[in-house]
Formats: C-alpha cells, sequence, structure tokens
C-alpha cells in the first residue's frame, strides 16, 4: 500500500504541473473515498488543497465525519451549506416544496449537481483542479451522477476496486468510523450504495477482479453497466 500511495501521490503532482494549475479542490463528503482522495491530494499539494463540505438535506453526521477528515489531516476546508438553493430550485422546477420523503432522481440529483458547481467556483478561483472521488467499481456500473459527482477533472482512486479503497483508506490513518460506514451516497435518509445496486461491494469486485460471480450478479452487473454507459462517454456528434 506505501508503495501505490507513493505512486498516486506522484501522479496528482504530475497532473498539477501537466495542466498548468496550483492544487486541488476536493468535496468532503464524510465518506471513506472522498476522505481517501482529500489526503491523497494533500500529501501531494501540501500546501495547495481545499476541501469542501455541502451539506444538502444530508445527515448532520456526514459533515461532522468530513470535519474529522479535515483536522486530522489538517486540510483546509469551508461548509457550504446548500439548503437554500436546492430547495429554491425544486420550488421553480415543480411548483411545490421538498418532500424528503420521495426518491425521485430527477430532483434528488440536484443534490451533485449543486455540489459539481460549487467545486468549480473554488477550482476557478484557486486555478485548482476538481479531484473526483469515484472508484472503479462505481465506475464499472455508472453508480455516479452525470455532471454532478461525475464531473471533475480526474480520478485518482479510479483504478481501484472498494476493497483496495478500504485497504489504501488503514493505510492512511483514516479514522475508523468513517472506515466502518456502511457505504452511501447520502442523497436521502438511509440511502446505502448496496441497496440501491441491488450487489454488494464485495460481490462486484470479485466480478471486476476475477470474472467470477453467479449469474444474478452477472446479469446487475451488465444491466447497470449498459443502462449507465452515456454517463462516460462524451456527447456524441453526428458521424457526417
Amino acid at each position: 500500500m506505501d508503495l501505490l500511495a507513493e505512486r498516486l501521490t506522484g501522479w496528482l503532482r504530475e497532473q498539477v504541473v501537466e495542466r498548468g494549475a496550483r492544487g486541488y479542490v476536493v468535496g468532503l463528503s464524510g465518506g471513506i473515498d472522498s476522505a481517501v482522495t482529500a489526503v491523497l491530494c494533500k500529501r501531494a499539494c501540501p500546501d495547495n488543497v481545499l476541501g469542501i463540505i455541502m451539506p444538502c438535506y444530508s445527515n448532520p453526521q456526514d459533515a461532522e465525519d468530513a470535519r474529522l477528515v479535515a483536522t486530522t489531516f489538517d486540510i483546509p476546508f469551508k461548509e457550504i451549506v446548500l439548503d437554500e438553493p436546492f430547495a429554491l430550485l425544486v420550488r421553480l422546477l415543480t411548483g411545490e416544496e421538498y418532500d424528503m420523503e420521495k426518491k425521485d432522481l430527477s430532483i434528488i440529483n440536484i443534490k451533485p449537481r449543486l455540489r459539481m458547481i460549487t467545486l468549480y467556483f473554488y477550482a476557478s478561483r484557486l486555478q485548482y483542479l476538481v479531484a473526483g472521488t469515484g472508484n472503479r467499481s462505481e465506475l464499472t456500473v455508472g453508480y455516479f451522477t452525470k455532471y454532478g459527482d461525475g464531473g471533475v477533472d480526474l480520478l485518482p482512486i479510479g483504478n481501484l476496486v472498494k476493497r483496495q479503497v478500504y485497504e489504501l483508506a488503514r493505510h492512511l490513518g483514516i479514522p475508523r468510523r468513517i472506515i466502518d460506514k456502511p457505504p452511501s451516497a447520502g442523497l436521502w435518509a438511509g440511502q446505502s450504495d448496496e441497496k440501491e445496486m441491488g450487489i454488494t461491494y464485495q460481490e462486484l469486485d470479485e466480478f471486476i477482479l476475477t470474472g467470477k460471480a453467479d449469474e444474478r450478479v452477472r446479469e446487475i452487473v451488465k444491466h447497470l453497466a449498459a443502462k449507465n454507459a452515456h454517463k462516460k462517454q462524451m456527447p456524441v456528434i453526428p458521424p457526417f
């Protein structure tokens, strides 16, 4: 893990130089992926990294865990509460107040898209790059929001399946309570990555790394990958 951490840190340093940037901005969600990404960026650019905590009708524990990561690793951060702009957009678009009980993805996905706007505001102001937090497991099945958490400049842990992210997190010293949290995008109360996907990360990782899986897992992965393929493609243009 030490070699992996060093290689990723070195790659992040190279990217800053090659792209003519000054550092990195990272969304701190309180989850393991964002924690690992933020710490790698801090290692790469000790004086030029900014964490952004962006609650949006979120579980207060998530912001608390995000602050824990920032303070543990001495990462400067800003906390921008997005409840008001989110609720305003919901009213403008639907004519109704936001109902936290509804799981309407056309509404829920406004949250990560507002976060993307916020990250790029600070990235533009500081001449930083937006470091995304997506991992290989999520990318394989398209488990991210298009132009939301998928709207980033680079993905430092994009080649690591979830189990490898956990291994790297333990190596980096990420706080135990963050490592032990059930993976969640925090889009609604009680939301769980694995429940939403219909498979566990263990099953998904095993299939990605070895090709071994029962038929149920194979079909789910195939379905999700096909359904979400557009998220990983550039906008289509005519062939003529």
